[in-house]
């Protein structure tokens, strides 16, 4: 298993790709894929069982589902940085006849995506899906999700919520991405979510906390989780972050949601990445 220092590393080279990539096509969405940079590293490096010879099905391996889909970037750079495709391919990203759509899809055959995710709120019902089938299976492997905080003000996302509490789905750990910002603006102005920690708590979840940008606090708390599993409630983990983590212009501000950094703002994103894997 990697050492912390080694997962910071390529968290590192992680943000130099998801710069280089979104400023490539002059699209995408950078601040919610550098800030949820660390947990993607650390789930993918660290905590899942994975096979890299995808297969759609993963009988006997973990399976995560990206539901706010937009911050493909993140995942794009850690599936290939993990074995699932070449590094070299993330310089497609949103061009011409490219694998690396800006909402991942999967009519290309992308390895490591199970399902389209751009329209927001359908990822935890996918995932509840599958660690249902696990459990009809006798796997006794986990589910992931990541979820943003915006796109909890779909509608879905409790009808889900609800469901896997009834149902007991305790193999599946959702995490929410908190970072207080969607396109528009804050959470707080958009439509306030409340208190989240009562209301997973009343909707029957088992609800722990941390900073998704500090890779100990990740692992660590990615672990409890599992530890928390599989005891008749599902977990779900309310993930502080900050949007644009590690490009300081970017950081803490809704501006960065959807926008492509300039050739000058990127030069100096980079200036403050270190380059830890190589470039593609």
């Amino acid at each position: 298993m990697p050492e912390i220092l080694e997962l910071k590393n390529i968290a590192s080279q992680v943000r130099r790709d998801i710069i280089r990539m979104v400023h490539g096509c002059k699209s995408g969405h950078p601040g919610g894929s550098l800030g949820c940079t660390d947990f993607l590293t650390g789930l993918y490096f660290e905590i899942m069982k994975l096979d890299t010879d995808f297969k759609m099905e993963g009988k006997g391996e973990d399976m995560f589902f990206l539901s706010n889909g937009h911050i493909s970037p993140v995942w794009y750079s850690v599936l290939a940085r993990r074995g699932y495709f070449p590094v070299a391919e993330l310089g497609t990203f949103r061009k011409l006849n490219t694998r690396l759509q800006g909402h991942p899809t999967t009519h290309e055959g992308l390895p490591g995506v199970r399902i389209a995710s751009g329209s927001l709120g359908q990822g935890i019902s996918v995932a509840i899906g599958a660690a249902l089938a696990k459990k009809m299976d006798g796997d006794d492997r986990w589910v992931f999700a990541l979820t943003g905080d915006g796109e909890l003000q779909e509608g879905q996302i409790w009808e889900a919520v609800m469901f896997a509490a009834a149902k007991k789905v305790d193999n599946l750990i959702v995490t929410v991405d908190w970072n207080d910002c969607q396109i528009d603006g804050s959470t707080q102005q958009v439509l306030d979510l409340g208190d989240l920690d009562a209301k997973f708590n009343a909707f029957g979840w088992e609800v722990l906390h941390l900073n998704g940008n500090v890779m100990e606090d990740v692992i660590f708390t990615l672990s409890e989780a599992k530890l928390k599993s599989k005891k008749g409630k599902p977990v779900v983990l309310l993930m502080k972050t900050q949007m644009g983590q590690g490009v300081d212009f970017m950081m803490g501000t809704h501006k960065w949601h959807g926008n492509a950094p300039n050739d000058e703002q990127k030069d100096v994103a980079l200036a403050q990445l270190a380059e830890t894997l190589g470039d593609y």
